[in-house]
């Protein structure tokens, strides 16, 4: 089993559209900043729709002292603004990147110079070498658009041939998923640390909505019970914190080499977590 020390803890960010947002997640980031994780990681909306923003919260970031890992993502972009973009991350020494696919904005036909992660990661490769850290994405309940589960490891093999350091999962309720994931890419000679994705759960509607468009399994005796309470958001965030502080702690000590939190920018569910499994 791992030790706590040899694990990456991680969390994750949006960028803020508005001064308020700006302001309410400097607060979620000195909170979280107190539990130490290795790094912040900020996403990048469709086609690159919050490039500008992503940026100004991974500046903010670093300049608090803590680490910060944009996500960068090839749909959309052009290798002439990819290479200006890690240039400019490294100017800033941002040593830590999160490559995606990434999603079209709507209504949009250019899918830009790339097709897939993979494509991404070795351009990254071929014009920075080791100058960055590289997560990808991979997706233990399988990626919502793959053909088959051999298609969706072969996909993510070809982001680990290409050049990717890590990988952090999409999120997931069922362990066993995950578990079979992990042994399934070790048998494909992937041996990189793959960190389970953990979505905390503060509202019913909002996991329905994004498990149905990432493709995320909730098991039916989650959705079942989470319906059962209707509009008492005390007794889901109880439940919720109860399920996902087991599922953590089931992958803690099973030897998974980290947790990556969605944290949707707030702070106190990933905290009560966080001090519950006792990480502190």
């Amino acid at each position: 089993m791992t030790g706590n020390a040899d694990r990456c803890f991680s969390f994750e960010f949006f960028p803020p559209a508005t001064p308020q947002g700006v302001e309410k997640l400097i607060a979620t980031r000195e909170q979280l900043a107190q539990l130490r994780p290795q790094f912040f990681s900020v996403t990048y909306g469709a086609g690159g729709s919050t490039r500008d923003r992503t940026l100004e919260t991974v500046l903010e970031i670093q300049k608090s002292g803590q680490c910060a890992a944009p996500h960068i993502s090839c749909i959309g972009s052009t290798r002439e603004s990819i290479r200006e973009t890690l240039a400019t991350y490294r100017e800033h020494g941002i040593g830590h990147l999160v490559a995606l696919r990434g999603d079209l904005p709507s209504g949009s036909v250019d899918a830009g110079d790339f097709r897939y992660a993979s494509e991404l990661v070795e351009f990254i490769r071929s014009v920075s070498a080791d100058a960055f850290h590289i997560d990808v994405a991979c997706y233990p309940e399988y990626h919502p658009q793959a053909r088959s589960p051999a298609d969706d490891l072969a996909s993510f093999k070809r982001k680990i041939d290409a050049g990717a350091s890590s990988a952090i999962t999409q999120y997931f309720f069922s362990a066993s998923s995950y578990y079979y994931f992990v042994d399934d890419a070790a048998a494909l000679g992937i041996q990189v640390p793959i960190v389970p994705g953990v979505m905390p759960i503060a509202s019913f509607s909002k996991l329905a909505r994004f498990s149905d468009a990432c493709g995320a399994e909730i098991p039916r005796w989650i959705r079942k019970k989470l319906e059962s309470f209707g509009d008492d958001s005390a007794s889901i965030r109880a439940f919720g914190l109860d399920v996902v502080t087991d599922l953590c702690a089931d992958l803690l000590a099973h030897g998974a080499p980290g947790l990556h939190f969605y944290t949707l920018n707030q702070a106190s569910l990933t905290t009560i977590i966080w001090q519950r499994l006792g990480l502190s």
